[in-house]
């Protein structure tokens, strides 16, 4: 039995990419209810995939930089999802990052110019 399957939730883990980088459409942004605490947080929804992702401070500023602090001005916008290890409470653990995907148009007024298209990841396989 794998065990990251037992505990379902309607958020991405770590565990749920699966290694890999994956592209993604933003559908919306929302504010969720999350965490044992209930504390009300923006949440990331993707077109086509059922899980959406909880935002931090770390990956809301890095969408913020990319598309502007307007969430609403995000929907359609391509984002890839990747892990790396951060430190959180004194251990190394895996976290999910995003960023504006290769080529994403930057945000109105952005003076930054989008990066260049890569090839498409095959993301379909991923389960979320």
């Amino acid at each position: 039995m794998d065990m990251n399957n037992v505990y379902q939730s309607k958020f991405l883990k770590a565990s749920d990419l699966q290694g890999r980088e994956v592209n993604a459409v933003i559908d919306s942004v929302t504010m969720e209810e999350v965490g044992q605490d209930a504390e009300t947080k923006p949440c990331l929804f993707f077109k086509g995939k059922a899980k959406g992702m909880v935002m931090n401070k770390t990956n809301s500023n890095n969408l913020v930089s990319a598309f502007g602090s307007e969430t609403d001005e995000w929907e359609g916008k391509s984002v890839t999802l990747y892990t790396t290890f951060v430190d959180f409470q004194g251990k190394s653990v895996e976290a999910i990052r995003v960023r504006a995907a290769r080529g994403a148009a930057p945000a109105k007024g952005n003076k930054g110019k989008p990066a260049p298209a890569a090839e498409p990841l095959l993301d379909d396989d991923i389960p979320f």
